[in-house]
């Protein structure tokens, strides 16, 4: 319950959570933009 306290309400904890958050989009972007160049590329 305190790491839970520290990470939302102190100004380190947030920008963890931001810098959390942003990795996780970026990955889920990245994980859909390669499936969908792999889907799209000529099957030789």
């Amino acid at each position: 319950m305190e790491l839970l306290n520290e990470l939302f309400k102190s100004p380190v904890g947030i920008l963890s959570m931001i810098t959390i958050l942003f990795v996780m989009v970026i990955a889920t972007f990245l994980f859909f933009w390669v499936k969908k160049q792999a889907d799209s590329s000529p099957k030789n």
